[in-house]
């Protein structure tokens, strides 16, 4: 039975769902030394922000098919390290969306009305209400830096508020922007006219530090900044020297370069300042969200199952997944069967995405051919996880390819591959119901599904010789389960393609190539 470990506190929801396909173990605040020891004899590992993934980690777990993070940011794992073993890294994108947004909203309220100084006053005993006069929100202009789910959340309860709304996202188009209500400008444009803002990004070496001594320098002195995002966005050191120097109204932070929070000149901060220990994603409900999203999907990936928020699978976003399933399963049986029949030093693979195919995204088939294409050579190391990074590996060049074209079926997949053996190339088609059929081999037609153990021959068309192979294959007790010849003229070149219900023996293939009018014969398993 397969084994998940448990490394940070996780809502029971998740580990019963666990529970059902694996033995799990929780085992909460191991050392890196620790974690090295403990990874080898799990299958699956189940996280929180609490860990760190290190690539020593990773690599020390030989049997890890799957790394889950309870919540939106895997900043805390390795992932290209992960990429490279074949591990699946997932995380729960939407499962902490709405308890993130709120808390941004709840913390540009209390900073505008200082709520919390205001608490603690009243406990104190005191009655101090000139000290805590604060600001509307209404009417004021909140910049939002990122629109994505949660900064598009926090966008449309501002506007509900009488919020004026500007934002800033280099991937989002102006029509998006416009249907949230919002202004799409320049960071500095932003930061220049907005009286709140409120970042919703990655940390990335592009965004860290990207509020710095000169971006608050360009912000209003009645400005406040908000964030529940990721630390390391924000120059603390810069932000605490601002606010002393009245340079800007406040600033209200969940998250912090370094966590939990040490010394910093941000604790010395009066009612100018909020500080929250990474609290955006504490609610009861989006606890129990992220557990079950990201246990559901190593439960997927332990039966064999595709993740629906991988987030080192390139160009396989669940609704793209779902609809390109069947193509997928497609493309990994025809990059395996090319594979074999080009021989095992492929340097060339092109994808040629044909009919009403031609109109799909092409890289989670191209990444479906390569999985197929080098699964005889790395057999269960090779997914969909690192099958590109293999392929640049080992030199293999991959050209993509188009055409709208409609032939014998409203959409194909055609690949050709160079390799040890030649130049080979194979299509093939979608039935109605699913199934999948090679309809060319080598720009001969055929129509056959394909089976375990597969013969091909290149050979002359001319009588007798069906009958000669067939007797020949007899004669070594091979049972031909179905066959097929493609041709494009009468006694011309032809392929013979045959399903075998058991693999040929060995030496089998040079007594083939022997029959007259047999030019060459290829074993193929799939």
């Amino acid at each position: 039975m397969a084994k998940v470990l448990v490394s940070d506190p996780i809502d029971q929801a998740g580990i019963d769902i666990l529970s059902q396909v694996a033995t799990v173990d929780v085992k909460i605040g191991l050392t890196p030394e620790q974690f090295v020891q403990a990874i080898p004899e799990y299958d699956a590992l189940m996280i929180r922000s609490g860990s760190r993934i290190t690539k020593e980690i990773i690599e020390a777990g030989h049997q890890l098919k799957i790394i889950g993070r309870a919540g939106v940011g895997v900043d805390n794992v390795d992932v290209p390290a992960a990429t490279r073993q074949g591990i699946v890294v997932v995380n729960s994108p939407e499962g902490n969306t709405i308890a993130a947004a709120e808390h941004a909203i709840a913390m540009m309220l209390a900073l505008s009305r200082y709520i919390p100084d205001a608490n603690a006053s009243v406990k104190r005993g005191e009655w101090d209400r000139k000290t805590f006069v604060g600001a509307e929100v209404y009417k004021k202009t909140l910049g939002v830096v990122g629109l994505g789910k949660i900064g598009s959340h926090v966008a449309t309860a501002a506007k509900a508020m009488g919020m004026k709304l500007l934002a800033y996202d280099p991937f989002i188009s102006t029509e998006r922007a416009e249907q949230l209500g919002c202004r799409l400008v320049e960071v500095d444009i932003l930061l220049q006219e907005a009286d709140y803002i409120t970042l919703h990004i990655p940390k990335t070496p592009e965004t860290t530090h990207l509020i710095n001594a000169e971006a608050l320098a360009k912000m209003k002195p009645n400005a406040r900044i908000i964030n529940c995002a990721r630390g390391g966005i924000i120059d603390e050191a810069a932000l605490a020297e601002a606010l002393k120097a009245g340079k800007i109204a406040g600033a209200a932070l969940d998250v912090f370069e370094e966590e939990p929070l040490k010394e910093s000149p941000l604790r010395a901060l009066g009612k100018e300042i909020i500080l929250t220990p990474h609290l955006g994603a504490s609610t009861t409900e989006a606890q129990v969200n992220v557990a079950i999203d990201v246990a559901e999907q190593i439960r997927d990936v332990l039966l064999g199952l595709p993740a629906r928020s991988a987030v080192n699978i390139p160009g396989l976003s669940p609704d793209i997944l779902e609809e390109l399933r069947p193509y997928m399963q497609l493309a990994e049986t025809l990059g395996n069967l090319v594979g074999q029949l080009a021989g095992g030093r492929v340097d060339l693979l092109n994808v040629k995405l044909q009919g009403e195919l031609a109109t799909n995204k092409s890289q989670p088939l191209v990444v479906a051919a390569l999985k197929g294409l080098l699964s005889q050579a790395l057999r269960e190391r090779v997914n969909y996880v690192n099958a590109s990074v293999e392929a640049k590996e080992r030199g293999i060049r991959i050209i993509e390819t188009r055409d709208a074209a409609i032939r014998d079926y409203a959409g194909s997949l055609h690949l050709s591959a160079k390799g040890s053996m030649g130049e080979h190339s194979v299509t093939g088609a979608l039935l109605g119901d699913g199934e999948i059929r090679i309809t060319n081999i080598d720009e001969f037609p055929i129509n056959i599904p394909p089976s375990s153990h597969m013969l091909f021959t290149l050979h002359r068309d001319m009588p007798g010789i069906i009958g000669k192979l067939g007797s020949l294959l007899g004669s070594f007790n091979v049972n031909i389960a179905s066959m097929q010849v493609g041709r494009k003229i009468v006694r011309g070149d032809a392929v013979m393609v045959l399903s075998l219900d058991d693999p040929l023996p060995d030496g089998i293939l040079t007594e083939i190539t022997k029959v007259a009018g047999i030019r060459d014969a290829y074993t193929v398993t799939l």
